[in-house]
């Protein structure tokens, strides 16, 4: 559970906005009274009527002196919210905590609580309070749910005051408000190991392992305190002084997520569309590569890098691997189309890179982009999962024909040295990705043709 900010509402009225603050915070039942009660006191003075003036001056005092005595009554109460949890994956449900205490020295009427949310996480929650005791507290709460990835603001919370006879209400808000963040469905994956034998319809070559690591260790002079053990005698015989070995460094597996997000390379929205599966899928990889101690680096096709330029990748692995899934969710979770047409941002950012496994989540390409992608094969590995955005649309996904461009893009990233799937809706992500595993290792590829 996260711990939301608090915020503070008064209901003062001896110092916030006098007769015309009360008069605003009559309720209809309270105008109708008012109206009645004037009309009836021009009636009774134009017929002369005494007794009918008496009814009306009563009507009309009545909403008046329960908006005075409301507005010029001292509540001080606090209020607080909390989240449980304050990150979610989309839909599944987080729990809204409401904490109101009354801090004056005078019991309150009856009290209204309101906390503004979205429209897309369900309907405005309202609760009524019954008399609280001065020092009292009461603790409420409701459920909200998103099928759509985002960060919602929770808030500020809402405070109306009422008089017994409904005649007037106040409102107060507080000032704090939170965040929601509904981050994308993350899939769990079989542990598989990219590695093997990948081959295409232009010769099959050895792929090199997703591994990168730090140069051949090269011996140091010695220094003070150094290990007598890591005295490297060749080179001391070599330099005539004492050399030592340097710490030798791990090597460390690195891997490059590419999400295409151009805008026209998908077609469809909501939950169930293309984009949001890549997304989705974006997600799974990130995180179990994450857990499997791999160096991740998310990319999209207009060439932004998470980490930037700076950074050489959030590394897997140890205590920290939760914080940085969380980190790598929350920029999935407010991630749009963008408005790009091509991919060569992306190559560009790629062509310079460390080498590592390199799995990419592809809208629909034409020819161009298709030749693009082909140039971002790498020695690491590269794996490709294109969503053909006409079977997204359609009923039901239907085998492509042997002229179709989808499939004739998905040969030609093969032939490049891709593994490649082509994505039909509703397909499970760890299906695919265990398929993926055997077509590079070479179990499922059948003279070096895999399937589309």
């Amino acid at each position: 559970m996260m711990p939301a900010g608090s915020g503070r509402a008064e209901a003062d009225g001896g110092r916030a906005g006098g007769v015309r603050t009360a008069l605003a915070g009559l309720t209809t039942r309270g105008r109708s009274f008012l109206a009645a009660g004037i009309a009836a006191a021009v009636c009774a003075y134009v017929l002369g009527q005494g007794e009918l003036l008496r009814v009306g001056l009563l009507l009309a005092v009545l909403p008046l002196l329960c908006a005075a005595v409301l507005h010029r009554t001292r509540h001080r109460v606090t209020g607080s919210r909390r989240l449980s949890p304050a990150r979610v994956p989309a839909g599944a449900e987080a729990r809204v905590h409401l904490r109101m205490e009354n801090v004056s020295r005078l019991p309150t009427g009856v009290l209204m609580l309101q906390d503004r949310v979205p429209y897309v996480l369900g309907p405005r929650p309202r609760f009524v309070l019954d008399r609280v005791e001065p020092g009292g507290r009461r603790e409420v709460s409701y459920r909200v749910r998103s099928d759509l990835r985002g960060r919602y603001p929770l808030g500020p919370l809402q405070l109306r005051l009422a008089d017994p006879f409904g005649m007037c209400e106040l409102t107060r808000s507080f000032s704090a408000s939170d965040t929601l963040t509904v981050v994308p469905h993350v899939e769990p994956l079989a542990p598989v190991r990219f590695s093997g034998r990948a081959e295409g319809h232009g010769g099959g070559h050895r792929r090199a392992p997703a591994l990168a690591g730090d140069d051949d260790v090269i011996p140091r002079g010695y220094r003070y305190g150094d290990d007598l053990r890591r005295v490297h005698w060749r080179s001391t015989a070599r330099h005539g002084e004492l050399m030592v070995r340097r710490e030798e460094q791990p090597r460390r597996s690195r891997c490059t997520v590419l999400l295409d997000t151009r805008g026209i390379a998908y077609e469809g929205a909501g939950p169930g569309s293309a984009f949001e599966w890549a997304v989705s899928g974006t997600a799974s990889v990130l995180v179990h590569m994450l857990e499997r101690g791999f160096t991740v680096r998310l990319l999209t096709d207009d060439g932004t890098s998470v980490p930037g330029a700076g950074g050489d990748g959030f590394a897997g692995g140890g205590q920290g691997s939760a914080d940085t899934a969380g980190l790598v969710l929350d920029t999935l979770a407010v991630i749009d189309h963008s408005d790009g047409t091509d991919l060569s941002r992306a190559h560009d950012v790629l062509r310079g890179g460390n080498g590592g496994l390199l799995v990419a989540f592809l809208g629909d390409l034409d020819e161009e982009q298709a030749a693009t992608v082909a140039r971002m094969g790498r020695r690491g590995g590269a794996v490709a999962f294109v969503l053909d955005p006409g079977t997204w649309t359609r009923e039901a996904a239907d085998v492509p024909a042997p002229g179709d461009p989808h499939r004739e893009r998905l040969r030609m990233l093969r032939e490049a040295g891709w593994t490649v799937l082509g994505v039909p809706r509703g397909a499970a992500l760890n299906d695919l990705w265990r398929q993926a595993d055997r077509e590079r290792s070479g179990l499922a590829a059948v003279g070096g043709e895999g399937r589309g």
